[in-house]
């Protein structure tokens, strides 16, 4: 062989080598059940030097405790106020900083986390890859216990073995790695029937506890007015949302494949101003027989552009909704000059990020009527406090916009398709959007979600979550007995209802929404209810009745609703044809 040639060959050897960077040449191994945090951190820099490399994990499992892992300060949308959690420093298992073209193998690796933390995150990256991967917790921060007995006075219950707990004085405790809970919120599961409702840890935790064998406890207290039942599950955290389950910030071309997330502390995986997003076969659900996967949402969209594609996800056991895609009202508090505005987070737990960049366009909003009053573009941002910033304009405001009104970062909105996924086993919604861009939602299987299987809202009152939707298009999905959380006059599987305090004559929040070739097994005969829609299509679909009678119905409650499959308010060009009854 020629010297030129063979020269050639090594060096495409080298550079196939250098492009593999695994963490077992870092000291990391699997199974190990060692801290993998130190080595892994000099895996991450090693690929951050050669853009284009593979991080491998030999396949096995990985344990990430907090002592030694990467902290940093993140302001990320819906998670805690001030009081909640003064401190937004963070703890993150496996932090990707500024890292471009790289891809993470898990090799079907099961990467297990200590404490309370962040299990990934990507911040400020480009062209990423994460793949083939498990995530856990050793100590999952939601406690489970099972009901064996249960009557008035009394209640014997099967503790999870994944839920640690104590006996102090005769109460009953729940603890986890250098955490306990200061307050509870509770939710109750029922894995045979799909449900979860909303439950309340009080009584046990006032009653009097004593162990029978190691795990199985009976506590004496009141328990009349509970609805504890033999059988079913009581769920139990703290409610601050002091971490997020996974973290992708101010990155590019992120994607997800092949993830299981079978806990995630705080809220979910939470992707805020990222553009092109593609989440595939990512399954958010339990292990071990725990009924929860999520203490929050499951995926959390805030603020991103581009397009965001969600397919052949799995949603089940839940504190809150699977899917959230929204953008964030800011109100208007002062006008310094004609060209310049100061605005403010209004929601508690949503600030402190940066929520507009140069050359955004934006909107401005009439918050009680969620209208349009304007256009301009950002010519300068600087930030007066983690609450508010002043933004100068390109051009003075448009005329009639003033304090009081909100503002909506239009730049960053994204485009949405979610397809082939199925949502189950929440106590809440299935999927929320506001984005004024091109959503499709198409071939997914929404099953007893406890509220609307999807809604479309939007407000600059409560959560702030912006904005008006222009182009949606729901097909060919599945909604199988949704809404049982909700009242039986209000159980509709899809709810369009902006929360607007003041209706404008000939002019509405939401337009051009197509729900086509559906198929609905209703509760309640509630297939959709709308407000403030302008071209609004209901087609092709199959609606029917089932015949499953939800948890909180009762003999008393109608079994029609006179307001039949559909209530419309302030809605304008409106077409309802060609669906049949099944």
């Amino acid at each position: 062989m020629k010297p030129a040639a063979t020269f050639l060959l090594l060096c495409l050897a080298c550079h196939a080598h250098a492009q593999t960077i695994s963490v077992a040449d870092f000291g990391v191994r699997a199974n190990s059940f060692a801290d993998a945090v130190e080595g892994v951190k000099q895996a991450i820099a090693a690929c951050k030097v050669q853009p284009g490399a593979a991080l491998v994990f030999p396949k096995g499992r990985y344990d990430f405790y907090p002592d030694s892992a990467e902290k940093r300060e993140y302001y990320i949308s819906n998670t805690s106020s001030e009081t909640e959690c003064p401190s937004k420093v963070k703890t993150i298992g496996l932090l990707f900083e500024d890292m471009k073209n790289l891809t993470i193998e898990g090799n079907g690796s099961r990467f297990v986390l200590h404490g309370k933390m962040i299990s990934w995150a990507f911040i400020r990256c480009e062209n990423v890859l994460l793949q083939n991967i498990a995530v856990d917790f050793e100590r999952p921060t939601i406690s489970e216990l099972a009901f064996a007995e249960v009557s008035p006075s009394r209640v014997v219950v099967n503790v999870h073995p994944d839920s640690k707990y104590d006996l102090i004085d005769g109460k009953l405790c729940f603890y986890g790695e250098k955490w306990t809970m200061r307050s509870t919120f509770s939710i109750l599961t029922d894995s045979v029937e799909g449900t979860a409702l909303y439950s309340s840890f009080d009584p046990l935790r006032e009653g009097r506890a004593t162990e029978l064998s190691p795990n199985r406890l009976s506590v004496e207290g009141s328990f009349g007015g509970t609805n504890y039942k033999v059988g079913k599950t009581l769920t139990i955290r703290d409610p601050d949302r002091d971490h997020v389950g996974a973290l992708v910030s101010n990155s590019v071309n992120v994607r997800l494949k092949n993830i299981d997330m079978h806990f995630m502390h705080g809220l979910g995986i939470v992707s805020q101003f990222s553009e092109n997003l593609a989440y595939t076969r990512v399954s958010v659900s339990p292990s071990r027989g725990r009924t929860i996967a999520s203490f929050a949402d499951g995926m959390h969209f805030s603020g991103c552009r581009g397009h965001i594609l969600v397919d052949s996800c799995r949603f089940k056991g839940l504190h809150d909704d699977p899917m959230n895609v929204h953008g964030t009202y800011l109100r208007i508090t002062a006008q310094p000059s004609p060209q310049t505005v100061v605005v403010r987070f209004m929601h508690s737990q949503t600030y402190g990020f940066q929520a507009f960049y140069e050359r955004d366009a934006v909107a401005f909003i009439h918050a009680p009527s969620l209208q349009l009053r304007g256009m301009a573009v950002v010519k300068n941002v600087r930030r007066i406090s983690e609450r508010e910033m002043l933004l100068e304009l390109s051009a003075p405001l448009p005329s009639g916009v003033g304090v009081s009104d909100c503002i909506e970062n239009l730049t960053w909105t994204p485009s949405l398709t979610v397809r082939n996924c199925r949502f189950e086993m929440t106590n809440t919604r299935g999927l929320l959007v506001t984005t004024p861009r091109k959503v499709v939602i198409e071939d997914n299987h929404f099953y007893r979600t406890g509220m609307y299987a999807i809604q479309i809202s939007g407000d600059a009152g409560s959560w702030y979550e912006s904005g008006a939707v222009r182009d949606v298009t729901i097909r060919r999905n599945i909604f199988e007995e949704c809404g049982y959380n909700r009242g039986w006059r209000d159980s509709y599987a899809i709810a369009v209802n902006p929360e607007v305090h003041e209706l404008v004559e000939g002019r509405y929040v939401h337009r051009n929404i197509r729900i086509l070739n559906n198929v609905f097994k209703l509760l309640d005969g509630l297939a959709l209810k709308a407000k403030s829609v302008d071209g609004l299509t209901f087609k092709g679909n199959a609606v029917g009745r089932s015949a499953w009678t939800p948890p909180l119905r009762s003999a008393s409650d109608p079994s029609e609703n006179p307001a039949g499959p559909f209530l419309l308010e302030s809605c304008k060009n409106v077409e309802i044809l060609n669906n049949s009854s099944e």
